[in-house]
């Protein structure tokens, strides 16, 4: 057996459990299928596909899409299999062997994966009890540690919060690197980074097309920055890395934005909904901007929770075991019928 690079070794996979349930509310996937219309859009395009010829390496209708929809120019637009690999590749041309790359934790779990798979040095800042960011210690690490790459994750996975806009001018102001902003679930949100994003600025804005777009199955995503750091990103990018049924897709789900806009409305409405059921109990519940509720039990483990919730064929993710995260649980904004039987699952197990 040939041993895997030392820095690996101690290293996990990403995992999150499955299990075989009626009602899947844990993986923050939106729980509705891609609107009318799309799927047979799609299955009519890809008739006039060309098997026999590359897709398009620079994805530029794609990106000419999403720019038009952002207001800006396609040359500031990267597209990839996924968010991750948005951030993959990010990492890769900006941080590495030799480079540090900073989170402040608890936060979205593959920034800090990624970022050591590249060979980078990763260092954590410390969130308060209400996982609220202070400013004294967002400057520490800046000062401190003089990141290469620092990570800024609003709505933050897995708490919810929303950050600020003074935290990312702060971030803008004092960093010695790139600033990403990951906004997967940005759509759920009150405000967005990207009227931030320009020529002067090393910022860059992430986004999926995973959550709101109902497309989890296809991994797509795509981040807008500045035109001279996209540019870069074509150095360590995998040649025709981005297939010519995922570019098709991409460009047919946009074509559904007000579909997707009641959609988010209504994930919002419900989220507040489960959000108010769950404060009725006792729970502790940390406010949300995204399309899931992290709360916490104050009378029963988190784990009973949880279990207690599968024996109902009801999924929700079990984060007690991570750092920072003791006794909490997280649950996907699902259909009205189904955050209908997990708040109705959730009180009988509570108050028995």
């Amino acid at each position: 057996m040939i041993p895997v690079r030392d820095d690996l070794r101690a290293l996990d996979g990403y995992h999150s459990a499955q299990v075989d349930v009626e009602v899947r509310l844990n993986t923050n996937e939106s729980p509705f299928p891609p609107p009318a219309g799309f799927a047979d859009a799609v299955a009519s395009e890809i008739s006039r596909i060309d098997w026999n010829r590359y897709p398009d390496r620079a994805a530029l209708a794609l990106r000419t899409d999403i720019a038009d929809m952002h207001g800006v120019d396609p040359a500031q637009v990267f597209v990839a299999n996924g968010s991750n690999e948005v951030l993959q590749t990010v990492l890769l041309a900006y941080a590495g062997p030799g480079r540090t790359v900073a989170t402040f934790e608890p936060t979205y779990q593959m920034h800090a994966q990624i970022a050591r798979v590249t060979g980078a040095t990763v260092v954590e800042g410390e969130r308060g009890l209400d996982f609220t960011l202070d400013p004294a210690e967002v400057d520490r690490v800046l000062t401190v540690h003089r990141p290469h790459v620092v990570f800024l994750t609003s709505p933050n996975n897995p708490t919810g919060l929303v950050e600020p806009r003074e935290r990312v001018e702060q971030l803008l102001a004092s960093a010695p690197g790139l600033v990403v902003v990951d906004e997967a679930y940005a759509q759920f949100s009150d405000w967005s980074a990207l009227d931030m994003v320009d020529e002067s600025r090393p910022l860059v804005v992430t986004r999926t097309f995973s959550k709101t777009w109902s497309m989890a199955g296809a991994r797509l995503g795509y981040l807008v920055g500045p035109t001279w750091l996209v540019a870069e990103l074509d150095k360590v990018v995998l040649p025709y890395h981005l297939d010519a049924v995922k570019q098709l897709s991409g460009r047919i789900a946009l074509r559904f934005a007000d579909d997707m806009n009641e959609r988010v409305a209504l994930l919002v409405s419900e989220r507040d909904r489960i959000s108010a059921g769950l404060r009725a109990l006792p729970i502790d519940v940390f406010d949300s901007g995204a399309n899931f509720v992290l709360f916490r039990p104050t009378d029963v483990a988190g784990g009973t929770v949880w279990q207690q919730l599968v024996d109902r064929s009801i999924l929700v993710r079990d984060c007690s075991g991570w750092p920072r995260l003791e006794n909490c649980l997280r649950v996907t904004i699902g259909t009205p019928d189904e955050n209908d039987r997990f708040l109705t699952a959730i009180a009988d197990i509570l108050k028995a």
